[in-house]
């Protein structure tokens, strides 16, 4: 019974462990470079975990991480107002190790600031 008990909870850490490892947080950004510009988004995707987008900086394509879905609904920043084709106004830090991917803090459309962390 013991062993049986001890496989069982083995089994719970590492699952919550691949989950963990899974999840890429705010440490994996670097904060001190602030990248603040003006783009059209290319491509968008409105779903969970993290809404994305993609847009040119620098005239190279990056992903842009943005909030889960109910945290953009919750500021009132719909799938509709970030389709492709939409100028926006970024603030985000670009990721220490991946080149071309950044996660956004805040995102301007139509002049309109919404907070995303």
């Amino acid at each position: 019974m013991s062993y049986l008990k001890s496989i069982s909870i083995l089994s719970a850490l590492l699952i919550c462990l691949s989950f963990t490892m899974l999840h890429h947080g705010w440490a994996d950004y670097d904060q001190t470079k602030v990248l603040d510009f003006k783009t059209t988004i290319d491509e968008s995707v409105y779903e969970n975990p993290h809404v994305l987008v993609k847009v040119k900086y620098n005239k190279e394509t990056w992903t842009v991480f943005l909030a889960p879905t109910s945290r953009m609904n919750d500021r009132g920043l719909t799938g509709d107002m970030i389709k492709k084709g939409t100028s926006v106004r970024l603030v985000a830090y670009p990721h220490k190790t991946e080149k071309g991917e950044m996660r956004a803090e805040r995102i301007f459309v139509d002049g309109k600031k919404f907070e995303l962390r």
